[in-house]
């Protein structure tokens, strides 16, 4: 795996190498390797957009009105290190580097807030990556001096409620109505 120290063009941060990780996934024959995402994945953040499942992209983007745009997701893999985060899963299925899951969160404007959001394969839910991931993304934004996290989650998405309460979470009800809830883990 190829990763570099320089900076990239338009970023204000060098690359995160450190945040590179890898372990075995129980008794499968595969291994997951987390990453910060590099624009050059573009291509393999398309690919795992394409291949969710209607509801896990309902429960991703709270409802079907996000449209997936070239412009979108190259802004997914464009990131401010200095500011944002995102964390891209991977497995080597069949000799390819397969995106098995993604976590993200962008500060906002208060500076000690951030917003994040997590997506596994259909195919790989249930197995610890959603956890792992989220705890990468939590440890990165203590890291970076933030020292609140939120995010908005379907009232129905039963699977991340449970892993944001597994994680410290609280869960309160949305101020935008009750088919939501904002999750918040204060890190201060």
């Amino acid at each position: 795996m190829r990763s570099t120290n320089a900076m990239a063009p338009g970023f204000s941060a060098d690359y995160p190498a450190h945040l590179v990780a890898s372990w075995p996934l129980g008794l499968l024959p595969h291994s997951i390797t987390v990453r910060p995402i590099r624009p050059e994945d573009i291509d393999l953040e398309t690919e795992f957009a394409r291949k969710l499942s209607k509801e896990t992209r309902y429960n991703r983007f709270l409802g079907g009105g996000v449209g997936l745009t070239p412009e979108l997701l190259e802004k997914f893999t464009r990131i401010d290190f200095s500011r944002d985060m995102a964390l891209i899963a991977t497995a080597t299925i069949e000799g390819a580097e397969t995106v098995v899951g993604v976590a993200r969160y962008a500060r906002l404007a208060d500076d000690v807030t951030c917003e994040f959001a997590i997506t596994v394969a259909d195919a790989w839910q249930g197995r610890g990556i959603g956890r792992k991931l989220l705890g990468m993304l939590v440890d990165s934004a203590r890291g970076h001096g933030i020292r609140r996290i939120i995010g908005d989650v379907l009232a129905t998405n039963t699977p991340v409620l449970r892993l944001a309460r597994s994680q410290g979470f609280r869960i309160d009800w949305h101020p935008e109505g009750a088919e939501l809830r904002r999750v918040v883990l204060e890190l201060g």
